[in-house]
Formats: C-alpha cells, sequence, structure tokens
C-alpha cells in the first residue's frame, strides 16, 4: 500500500464531542445534527464523537450551526474538538471540495461563547512566533480573554469568536507548513457566565 504523506490534500476536518449537561442530552444532540444543513460536508458520528470533513468554509459554518443549534435550547452545553489540515486521511470526503463557497447555515442569532484554543503549526520551527501573532489578532478583534497554560481564552458573541477561529486558522497556515491542528474547547449557556 502506498503511504500518503502530509499536505497532500486540501480538505479540511473536525473531530468533536458535544456535551450537553442536561438529561435530555440525546435529543440535543440528535436535533442539533438534524437542524443543521450538513449537504455540503462529508460526516460521520460514532459512539464518542462526530467528523466533518470538506472545504475550509462548510466545515467551520456546520460546526458554528452545530454548536447554535445545541445551545438555543437554553442547556448548558460542552463542545470539545479538533481542526485539522494538511494530511489526507481517508479520502471519502475529497468529494466533497468540489462544492462552491455559499454556506448554507445562516442563523444570525446571537450566543455568547467561552472558549480556549491551541494552535499546533506541525514542522514549522517558527510556530511560537505563528500562535504569538494568533493571540494578538484575538486582541485586536475584542475577542481575546485570557492567557493560560497550554491554550489562550476566547470570549465574545458566537459570530465572532467562529470568525476569528476560522481566520486563525487561515493564517497558521502556509505553502510550505500546510499541516495545522487547532484545538478548541467552548462552554454555552453556563451558569458561570454571569447573565452574558
Amino acid at each position: 500500500m502506498e503511504q500518503q504523506h502530509c499536505g497532500t490534500s486540501p480538505i479540511v476536518g473536525f473531530r468533536f464531542s458535544l456535551h450537553p449537561m442536561s438529561d435530555r442530552f440525546i435529543d440535543i444532540i440528535k436535533g442539533a445534527l438534524h437542524e443543521t444543513d450538513t449537504s455540503r460536508v462529508w460526516m460521520h458520528t460514532d459512539d464518542v464523537s462526530t467528523v466533518i470533513r470538506g472545504k475550509q468554509p462548510h466545515v467551520f459554518n456546520v460546526a458554528k450551526a452545530l454548536t447554535l443549534h445545541a445551545a438555543k435550547t437554553g442547556e448548558h452545553v460542552a463542545l470539545s474538538g479538533t481542526f485539522s489540515a494538511g494530511c489526507p486521511g481517508d479520502t471519502e470526503g475529497d468529494v466533497y471540495l468540489k462544492a462552491d463557497d455559499e454556506l448554507q447555515n445562516t442563523d444570525d442569532r446571537n450566543q455568547y461563547v467561552s472558549s480556549q484554543f491551541a494552535l499546533y503549526p506541525m514542522n514549522n520551527p517558527d510556530y511560537m512566533a505563528i500562535i504569538y501573532r494568533e493571540v494578538d489578532r484575538a486582541k485586536a478583534r475584542g475577542v481575546f480573554n485570557d492567557s493560560m497554560h497550554y491554550a489562550s481564552g476566547i470570549h465574545g458573541d458566537i459570530h465572532d469568536v467562529f470568525a476569528f477561529y476560522e481566520k486563525a486558522f487561515t493564517h497558521a497556515r502556509s505553502s510550505r507548513f500546510p499541516h495545522l491542528v487547532m484545538t478548541v474547547s467552548m462552554s454555552l449557556n453556563s451558569p458561570s457566565h454571569g447573565g452574558q
């Protein structure tokens, strides 16, 4: 079997787990999956997590829509996931790279989210400069919350937060170093948010 190398596919993926703090967690998760238009991404759900793969705009659009649909229940919801680009992985999602860039999920409902992220620009010797640059970008965009060990805090309206994450994901990659991993953890409707 021929070995595939990183950087051979432009596909972007996001593997995540959604955790509603409710005894209705099954309905909330299935409802979010059902209400989100996933027609432009490859998606697979197992007993631990869900993975979506496709063009970057659609992957981020679906990720935000799923989170927003789960949060609109009013229940405290947590999401943890990993965005990745630059490695081929399975090839079942490659057909979705032919989709145009028109976004299918356009819910503009406001929703406060507190989150944390970490960037891992793979093989790039200047990785710390890239991370600091994106933290500065978060500060300039008004979504930076806090510095912490192993992550940076990002908060605000869900649309601003996801816009920052997609920009950071774009800017942290290059043609020379296309392999990038970005982890995110989000909390929505938490009692600790103090009425945000």
